[in-house]
């Protein structure tokens, strides 16, 4: 019986070229992905638009990626001329129209926010050369309803990127319902250029990364809430039961716990299954601002320049009001 073409699929190194030549890359948005989005193309010779609408996220953007590529020196992984180099293949702008004009790939990189996402693709389908392929780094947003928010639906894809960009080596592809087999092959080959792991799946709530990830996140958080165990208990439960390099409640905390927030609600809303609903712990935090370490606090308390991991005092017992 033959493999049903529905089912996700390893890119392999076999695949025949594509005659899509990808030589310019526009990045929209200056933030944790976006600069790491950038720094990865400009460290493997593309010449990349960073587009944000502030100078000053992309001058912090520059600034990290510098030191970012500092840390690849000093692991000898890159020289300071290549640096130099790599630097100087970023460029900034303000105006989308200016950043998309010799675009061959756009790779938005924005909040997960599906209407903002829908604006941006609006503004990026009106801007970007007919021969431009649009991709998205969302992690969870369907990809047909991003495309069908443009002219060229064939040529929209998601390129779902891992955090940390520079380290982490997967590109999760998902082809939206009408995206051609060109575009298709076009990412993979350009995935494989700067030297990542392209795997190629299909536009469903979550894809594969987050449909298994977040649920299991949700899972740790719902038992911290009843109370079945602590935060560093699960947390070592995981590591060293399940040889997970992260907690899960620490990861959560990494990822922001409002975009975990957004993540369970886009599978709670597009498979319609209970099962899928954020926990009301998940919840309350969201809403009182503790999200992770992007605010200083979530499951654990984060201070800049301190890798040890301090439990929230409001987890610190077991007796805790959630």
């Amino acid at each position: 019986m033959s493999t049903s073409t529905l089912e996700p699929t390893l890119a392999h190194s076999t695949m025949k070229q594509t005659p899509i030549e990808i030589k310019n890359v526009t990045v929209i948005g200056a933030g944790t992905m976006g600069n790491g989005i950038c720094h990865v193309f400009a460290n493997h010779g593309y010449n990349v638009s960073m587009m944000d609408v502030s100078q000053d996220a992309m001058n912090r953007a520059m600034s990290t990626i510098a030191k970012n590529m500092d840390r690849q020196i000093a692991k000898q992984m890159m020289t300071e001329a290549e640096k130099e180099a790599a630097l100087g293949r970023i460029a900034t702008y303000t105006e989308m129209s200016e950043a998309l004009k010799d675009a061959d790939l756009v790779v938005e990189a924005a909040t997960e926010n599906i209407d903002l996402k829908m604006k941006i693709f609006e503004s990026i389908d009106a801007h970007a050369p007919e021969k431009c392929i649009l991709a998205t780094n969302t992690s969870s947003i369907s990809i047909t309803r991003i495309s069908s928010h443009t002219r060229r639906m064939g040529k929209v894809i998601g390129m779902h990127f891992m955090n940390p960009v520079p380290v982490m080596k997967l590109v999760e592809i998902i082809n939206g319902y009408a995206t051609d087999k060109e575009t298709t092959n076009a990412v993979i080959e350009l995935s494989k250029a700067i030297g990542k792991v392209p795997c190629v799946v299909n536009d469903y709530p979550g894809f594969i990364s987050n449909r298994i990830l977040l649920p299991m996140i949700n899972e740790a958080i719902l038992s911290l809430q009843e109370g079945v165990a602590g935060v560093e208990e699960i947390d070592t439960i995981m590591k060293l039961g399940m040889a997970h390099p992260m907690g899960p409640l620490q990861l959560a905390d990494f990822i922001g716990l409002d975009t975990c927030y957004s993540i369970m609600n886009v599978l709670h809303m597009g498979f319609g299954n209970q099962k899928y609903a954020p926990a009301t712990l998940l919840a309350n935090m969201v809403q009182a601002g503790f999200l992770g370490v992007k605010s200083g606090e979530g499951f654990y308390k984060h201070v800049p320049g301190n890798k040890e991991l301090i439990v929230s005092d409001r987890f610190a017992t077991k007796q805790w009001n959630g």
